[in-house]
């Protein structure tokens, strides 16, 4: 038995972090209705589209789920996501306030309907103040947060984080929120609750130890690249064919480094002698450190580090990182399929359970694929009700 099979999910969320938080509950065993208006997820276009026209964003967050294709603008519509909502355990919806009461998500809506149900409501700059009607992307709200301000090389501007990472978190968070909800509920702690999120919430919480800098000390960090400030060397270095990361977090490891690398010569060097001494002389510390460091391939210098116990990484790129035997010895790149047979390969799961592991299951629904079976099996509509219902424009 998968952990949450018992639950139905309504998604009725669009592009990243809304059906991010969906497919963790589809991963898990929930039956996971995705709700679409009949022209798709907008993210179904959304580039980079595969040989046959898919979109890699859509398939990345919505394995698992049954396209239900709803037009909300119709009160037929409404009515069919509303007898849904009186079933579900959880509705997952990313609507600005004044959209959502127009297509009958509304608080006050939902709270009649269904007094048991979890609402998981993700903004874009919170449920208050003067932005809570404001729309909300990734790359907007990064910049808006100050994580843009972080992110980059520091004689340089600021740069977006090269993936969706507010987007993608605040799908976890989502997760997280609505599976504490829901064990509120399993204790009789409460009944069904709203969860309101936002990406703004969360980029201004993954600042972490970035603010409490400020908040403690009124000091403001800058961007360091793939350096960090405080510490020589620690960061992103040179080898022979490519690059690697590299840290020594205290005098012990780089004692070691030297030890191993033979860095006698550079240790002794005045400027280099105290890594306070190394951070205020880094430039020079840096072009003597990667002429040493260019007599080994990062393979090389990765096995020696490595067997030293030295933190260190390669610095790959994404295709490098895919096929690398660690991501694939912990079932990070998996294989699935389509409704039509199609053999797709996915993510794995971040997470893995031992008594009731998660499960990946059919690639990303086609749209509307699972209307008809969603309307006969849970509301026991016939086949003369679902076309009257086409024939309505309601689905």
């Amino acid at each position: 038995m998968m952990p949450l099979e018992k639950l139905l999910v309504i998604d009725a969320s669009r592009i990243l972090a809304g059906p991010y938080c969906g497919q963790f509950f589809a991963d898990h065993g929930a039956e996971v209705i995705k709700i679409e208006p009949p022209e798709g997820d907008i993210n179904r276009a959304w580039p980079m589209l595969t040989p046959d026209g898919k979109s890699a964003n859509y398939f990345s967050v919505n394995r698992a789920k049954k396209s239900l294709t709803l037009n909300l603008r119709t009160p037929e519509a409404k009515e069919v996501l509303h007898a849904l909502i009186r079933k579900a355990d959880v509705l997952i919806h990313n609507y600005l306030p004044d959209t959502a009461e127009k297509l009958g998500v509304g608080q006050a809506t939902l709270d009649a309907l269904n007094e048991n149900l979890i609402q998981v409501v993700i903004g874009g700059y919170g449920a208050k103040g003067p932005l809570r009607g404001k729309p909300g992307f990734d790359a907007m709200v990064t910049g808006f947060s100050g994580i843009m301000s972080l992110t980059g090389e520091p004689d340089r501007p600021p740069v977006r984080p090269g993936i969706s990472a507010v987007d993608m978190s605040s799908g976890m968070m989502a997760f997280g929120a609505a599976m504490t909800a829901l064990y509120a509920r399993a204790t009789g702690a409460a009944k069904g609750q709203r969860v309101d999120l936002s990406l703004l919430e969360t980029a201004m919480s993954l600042l972490g130890y970035h603010a409490l800098n400020f908040l403690m000390t009124g000091k403001l960090m800058r961007r360091e690249g793939a350096n960090f400030s405080g510490l020589v060397p620690y960061g992103r270095y040179a080898a022979k064919d490519g690059d690697l990361m590299l840290a020594t977090p205290s005098p012990a490891s780089w004692m070691k480094l030297v030890a191993l690398l033979g860095l006698h010569t550079l240790a002794a060097d005045k400027r280099f002698e105290t890594n306070e001494l190394r951070v205020t002389n880094e430039a020079a510390f840096r072009i003597a450190f990667e002429k040493i460091l260019a007599r080994w391939t990062v393979a090389e210098l990765t096995e020696m580090l490595d067997g030293a116990g030295l933190a260190n990484a390669p610095v790959h790129t994404v295709d490098q990182a895919l096929v690398h035997p660690q991501v694939l010895a912990n079932d990070m790149v998996v294989e699935t399929q389509s409704s039509d047979g199609t053999k797709r390969q996915q993510l794995g799961l971040a997470f893995k359970m031992s008594a009731t592991p998660g499960q990946i299951g059919p690639a990303a629904p086609e749209l509307g694929e699972h209307t008809a079976e969603i309307l006969r099996h849970h509301l026991g509509f016939d086949d003369a009700r679902i076309a009257a219902l086409r024939a309505a424009g309601a689905i």
